[in-house]
């Protein structure tokens, strides 16, 4: 048996339903700077990849937040991984702090300057997105940000081979409700090339059981 909800009746609220579901969420922990040059950090939990070339990113802002404020003005943006270490540093940024209040500076968060944008990155993160304004697109009570990602920063010490190492990079997620996933067991799959490489392997154990 399963329980419906209809997201055409009023007395059903669908955001705790899609964030307890849609999980582990990616944070993006966005840097910015206002017109006036007063940074800000916040993690956004509604960010993914939404083209692979040219790179761009996404995140949504839900309401009109001064992330959302800050791209719209400057065209510009950093998405700073949000890392293990880090998970105080991250949950508390996401407090309503004023509009000319710099979240880094007042949480003691160290920042540094970014190689190709005007936003700083967060010293600390293991990696960073520097990112320029491609579009926004409203919808309903959130819009969507996308970004030109014009540098990708990583830490040297979190590198295998040449290629970030999930181990050591950490990233956190977001659950439901105050839930935090942490960096979970990894396993390690080559994807089919071809439906014959699953098709032929299921045929052939067929015929030698």
């Amino acid at each position: 048996m399963r329980t419906t909800f209809r997201t055409d009746d009023p007395a059903v609220k669908p955001y705790p339903l899609l964030t307890a579901l849609v999980v582990p969420r990616p944070i993006a922990w966005v840097s910015t700077f206002s017109a006036e040059g007063v940074g800000n950090l916040a993690p956004h939990s509604f960010f993914t990849v939404a083209c692979a070339t040219p790179p761009i990113v996404s995140f949504t802002s839900v309401g009109h937040k001064d992330s959302l404020r800050n791209v719209r003005e400057t065209g510009e943006f950093v998405v700073n991984l949000a890392s293990r270490p880090q998970l105080d540093q991250v949950n508390n940024s996401s407090a309503k702090f004023g509009p000319g209040i710099d979240e880094a500076s007042a949480l003691g968060i160290e920042m540094e300057p970014s190689e190709r944008v005007r936003p700083h990155r967060v010293a600390a993160s293991p990696a960073s997105l520097e990112c320029t304004l491609h579009s926004t697109i409203e919808l309903g009570d959130s819009v969507l940000i996308l970004g030109n990602v014009v540098a990708i920063t990583v830490l040297e010490e979190m590198m295998v081979d040449g290629h970030p190492e999930f181990s050591l990079l950490q990233p956190l997620a977001r659950l439901g409700r105050a839930e935090w996933g942490l960096p979970s067991e990894v396993v390690s799959i080559p994807r089919p090339a071809r439906p014959d490489d699953i098709l032929g392997a299921a045929v052939e154990a067929g015929e030698t059981t």
